[in-house]
């Protein structure tokens, strides 16, 4: 049995409500992360609907085209042989829940709701969703017939599970839980899983990279193991900015990460791991190998599936890396040029008109403006693609 593993995240510029856009980001996603050697893919939070949706919660349309955008994602050939994660809201008894919903050629494999839910700042995630208050409890999903169909399932496990594979242990947290001080990640890594996958829809603010490089670096450092963290970027309707930043860390450091402002619709960021380095880190801390064993036990979704190969001895693991922070100046200036360009094209107007006073107030828009306008021209000029 092989002990490396090639994970990806992904960072992407989706589009509320923009079915079909955000289909076509996802399944690219998956092709750029599968050509770069990896067997698992996650991706950032309400990935195909998108996560601005509002009051659209509400309407069982924007329900049954989720459904139907992960149909077509199942039965993509891009995804045979590879675990697969994406975001979606669900509806279960009745109450509507943000979860991951995890599949693997053409099954799927666990629903898993989001456990905490924000509403700090600009958030205010409790109006159209409920948080899935039974921890370590799994019940019964029955699936949409027109996903029966192509699975052969009628029946899905929908709660709070980790997936068991042959090699190593998947767990989750979305956005929230690792903020909140009763994260999942904790007893999850006691009860032996080795992946914490997090799929987030993180906005900016000022300096909040150092919030969250903390945060994971911190997660890993005291607990062990691989935390996978998927962000999504631009403006997707609403007043915010999402920046990116989705990373890789494995024992209390940074991996792989994507960056925190760019043009970019689509950035997977890929690292390849050694599961034996999270064994090792774990175990030589005694008081946590006490405490791992006396801690409950997470239901298991258990699948004939490995993330490794045999005969994997030979491929290079990443070694942690410093993280490059902007300055505050560089923020201020780039998270807002951003946002305008998104807004821009999302539009559809042909530009922005700018009456100047000369004052603070008209010439602070009007470097914004220009440094969005630089974004752009370096990016063709680097050969990007700027959709429009």
């Amino acid at each position: 049995m092989g002990r490396k593993v090639t994970v990806a995240v992904c960072t992407l510029n989706q589009w509320a409500l923009d079915f079909d856009g955000n289909l076509q980001r996802i399944l690219q996603s998956i092709q750029e992360a599968k050509e770069a050697g990896a067997s698992f893919r996650s991706g950032p939070e309400l990935e195909i609907c998108g996560y601005s949706c509002e009051d659209h919660f509400y309407e069982s349309d924007t329900l049954l085209h989720c459904w139907e955008v992960l149909l077509e994602i199942l039965i993509s050939p891009i995804c045979k042989d590879m675990l697969v994660d994406v975001g979606m809201p669900v509806m279960h008894k009745n109450v509507t829940y943000n979860c991951r919903v995890v599949f693997l050629n053409r099954k799927l494999l666990l629903i898993r709701p989001k456990l905490r839910l924000c509403d700090d700042g600009n958030y205010r995630e409790t109006r159209w969703m409920t948080a899935w208050t039974k921890e370590r409890t799994i019940e019964e999903y029955y699936l949409p017939r027109m996903i029966s169909t192509y699975t052969g399932q009628s029946l899905v496990p929908f709660g709070d599970a980790v997936i068991a594979t042959k090699d190593t242990c998947i767990g989750y947290e979305i956005c929230e839980e690792l903020w909140n001080p009763l994260s999942a990640h904790v007893p999850m890594s006691l009860d032996g899983v080795e992946l914490i996958v997090n799929g987030t829809g993180s906005y900016m603010e000022l300096r909040k990279a150092y919030t969250v490089v903390d945060l994971i670096k911190s997660a890993t450092m005291k607990s062990g193991g691989c935390y996978m963290f998927s962000n999504l970027r631009g403006c997707d309707g609403q007043r915010v900015y999402f920046n990116g930043c989705s990373s890789i860390a494995l024992n209390g450091g940074i991996l792989n990460r994507s960056q925190q402002f760019a043009l970019q619709e689509v950035e997977v960021v890929v690292a390849t791991i050694d599961l034996e380095d999270i064994r090792t880190y774990r175990n030589v801390f005694r008081s946590r190998t006490l405490a791992a064993a006396s801690s409950p036990s997470y239901p298991r979704v258990t699948i004939d599936f490995a993330l490794s190969c045999d005969g994997d001895m030979k491929l290079p693991s990443y070694e942690p890396i410093e993280w490059n922070y902007h300055s505050p100046e560089q923020e201020i200036a780039l998270g807002p040029a951003c946002w305008l360009w998104d807004y821009l094209r999302r539009s559809g107007q042909g530009g922005f008109f700018l009456p100047l006073s000369g004052g603070v107030d008209s010439s602070s828009v009007a470097s914004i403006v220009f440094s969005m306008c630089h974004l752009v021209v370096n990016s063709v000029q680097k050969g990007g693609e700027v959709l429009a």
